[in-house]
């Protein structure tokens, strides 16, 4: 099959896949970068078509995953509002003539699970999901540099 897919085309679907790392230059050049290269190209060549919607695809579904588990970690943070202004990092003034609030940092409540579990569980769960797109976002940049056909995992098929 790699016999058939020119140096043009590898290289191609390669700098399609190589482009979504382009979210580290511009805001939402995951999405914009590969789709300069693949909109032109998607009907010439079919490999080229293929890997851009693999391409875009998991760029989506990396973007779609990231939300849930920031949304996932929001309910926990509404928990702890009420702990911030009551004891917790904000007291209100009661006739201490230091002024309307009184900021101060308390030991109980940042040696609390209840604000460091969620937020290391969904930060760990943020960093894992950008080693994995970064990982292959790479191996797919140079398993289809070789001409293979290559699919993502964890891939939602958005465009078909």
């Amino acid at each position: 099959m790699a016999e058939t897919i020119t140096k043009h085309e590898r290289n191609l679907s390669a700098l399609i896949h190589g482009a979504t790392l382009g979210r580290f230059f511009f805001p939402l050049g995951q999405f914009l970068f590969p789709l300069l290269f693949w909109l032109p190209n998607r009907k010439q060549y079919a490999f080229v078509d293929y890997h851009g919607k693999q391409a875009l695809n998991f760029q989506i579904s990396m973007t779609l995953y990231a939300l849930v588990i920031g949304m996932i970690s929001f309910p926990f943070f509404l928990g702890l509002l009420p702990n911030i202004f009551d004891g917790g990092i904000i007291e209100w003034a009661h006739g201490n003539h230091r002024g309307p609030f009184h900021y101060g940092f308390m030991d109980n409540f940042w040696n609390s699970p209840r604000f460091w579990l969620p937020l290391g569980l969904t930060g760990f769960l943020e960093l894992v999901l950008y080693a994995v797109n970064i990982i292959y976002t790479i191996l797919a940049t140079l398993r289809t540099n070789e001409g293979a056909y290559f699919k993502y995992p964890l891939t939602i098929p958005f465009i078909k």
